[in-house]
């Protein structure tokens, strides 16, 4: 490997590479947020008249990120812990060439942190967007699955093995319910979750107001703090703050609980799609690409590559969040490593994360469903999934204790003999006389016995509905 290092490609997560979240949280996109950061800070000071229109406008000009390099900005960072030192130097120098007055109006009265976590979260912003809208296409998609699918009857599998039936319509309206609470949590960070960061050297904004005093001709009341908080946050579009929060680290901890639980939805689809898809099993399949899935060894195989990326990452980020939620505990008014740690934590759970979303929208479009395949692994235990059902029924007569005692055995002996349990149940002599055969047929049957699923899949969807969700 050669001095200047390799690039992250994305080789090692395919989940997120060629997305536009990958794009959108990129060196090139985090630099680019953090020159957005010194232009929006020195067009906040014009606006209060502390610094020259023009200088505001030439650093504007010049805050464009293809005129750094940024692989020299990351290597000097090792002088200071921080890629912004270097920047504000390189911003400056290029200021300076366009017009030496204007270049000493670049970060004025600011420090590191201010214009790299403002960075963060306009990075954060940007990328939770396309999250936020990925989100709304799976949730369409799955809205679609429940509805086309709400009578359709399914094995429901506990602990790994036939339980009793359920519907598909459920199974998606469940997937769906759980996307729209990932949904809402995103959009609550998004909408005034993500603030501005002014706090100057210790979180006291008196280099800010000092400043301001000078480029004034005279002091300046503390009212000045909150215009400028104010007008920061308007040229960013994110929120204000209540204090400078460099060792408050509730955005960053938002940040971490929204992704951690967004993967983890994504990550429950995407784990029911791998089981209903083995071969044994065969109920859904993921929708078909040519030359998508296939193994190295072994041609006949088509993998659910969709649901594998998606798992892969919804494992990653909670343990990526915790790591996020821990930097909470920092000390000081600003820390030595703990700020540091939770540069590349956020960016891959937003990337993961982003990937994941991106990679959930064509699986739960294209997904096929195997309706015929469905009711043959229903039938597979010979009517043993409504054992529950036919002991209900019979507790009245026989008491429940008993009644779950004869159905334990009865469905012993179904498998033990491969018979189905309508057979064996009419053979039973506890049951002579109780039950005629066309009745035990139509107890046996697992269609019959889905409960309030297709209910319980209106309840969901009209409940969104009425709550705006798609």
């Amino acid at each position: 490997m050669s001095a200047r290092g390799g690039s992250d490609t994305g080789l090692l997560a395919p989940v997120r590479a060629g997305t536009a979240v990958e794009a959108a949280v990129s060196d090139e996109a985090w630099l680019q947020a953090m020159l957005d950061a010194e232009a929006a800070l020195a067009r906040a000071q014009a606006r209060l008249g502390t610094v020259p229109v023009r200088a505001a406008q030439l650093i504007s000009e010049v805050a464009r990120a293809e005129l750094f390099d940024a692989r020299e900005l990351a290597v000097a960072s090792r002088e200071t812990a921080n890629p912004v030192v270097g920047l504000v130097q390189a911003l400056t120098r290029r200021v300076a060439e366009r017009d030496p007055a204007a270049a000493e109006y670049v970060h004025r009265g600011s420090t590191s942190q201010d214009v790299f976590d403002t960075g963060a979260m306009l990075v954060a912003a940007r990328a939770l967007r396309i999250v936020r809208a990925d989100l709304a296409e799976v949730a369409g998609a799955l809205r679609t699955l429940a509805d086309r699918y709400r009578d359709t009857p399914m094995a429901g599998r506990t602990l790994a093995l036939h339980a009793v039936p359920t519907t598909f319509g459920l199974k998606a309206a469940g997937w769906r319910e759980l996307v729209l609470d990932a949904q809402e949590r995103v959009g609550r960070v998004l909408d005034g979750g993500l603030p501005v960061s002014l706090g100057g050297a210790a979180g006291t904004l008196a280099g800010y107001l000092e400043y301001a005093a000078l480029d004034s001709g005279g002091a300046l009341d503390q009212a000045y703090l909150d215009r400028l908080v104010d007008a920061f946050a308007a040229e960013t579009g994110l929120a204000r703050p209540v204090l400078p929060w460099h060792a408050l680290r509730t955005p960053p901890a938002d940040l971490a609980a929204a992704l951690a639980f967004t993967a983890g939805a994504l990550g429950k689809i995407a784990v029911d799609v791998q089981s209903l898809t083995r071969t044994e099993t065969a109920e859904v399949t993921e929708p078909a690409v040519a030359g998508r899935g296939s193994s190295s060894a072994m041609p006949h195989k088509r993998n659910p590559v969709l649901a594998t990326m998606i798992r892969a990452a919804a494992l990653q980020v909670p343990a990526l969040s915790g790591a996020l939620t821990q930097c909470l505990v920092t000390e000081d008014e600003r820390s030595g490593g703990v700020w540091h740690a939770e540069w590349l934590l956020l960016r891959e759970c937003l990337r993961l994360t982003g990937g994941a979303a991106h990679t959930a929208v064509e699986l739960a479009r294209g997904l096929r469903v195997d309706e015929a395949r469905m009711r043959t692994n229903l039938a597979m235990t010979g009517s043993q999934v409504v054992s529950e059902r036919i002991a209900a029924v019979l507790s009245p007569e026989l008491g429940r204790t008993a009644a779950k005692g004869l159905l334990t055995e009865a469905s012993q002996e179904a498998r033990r003999t491969g018979r189905p349990l309508p057979d064996v149940l009419a053979a039973m002599p506890a049951l002579a006389g109780r039950l005629g055969a066309a009745e035990l047929a139509e107890l046996c049957d697992p269609a019959g016995y889905t409960g309030g699923a297709s209910h319980l899949t209106d309840r969901a969807l009209k409940s969104r509905s009425a709550r705006g969700a798609t």
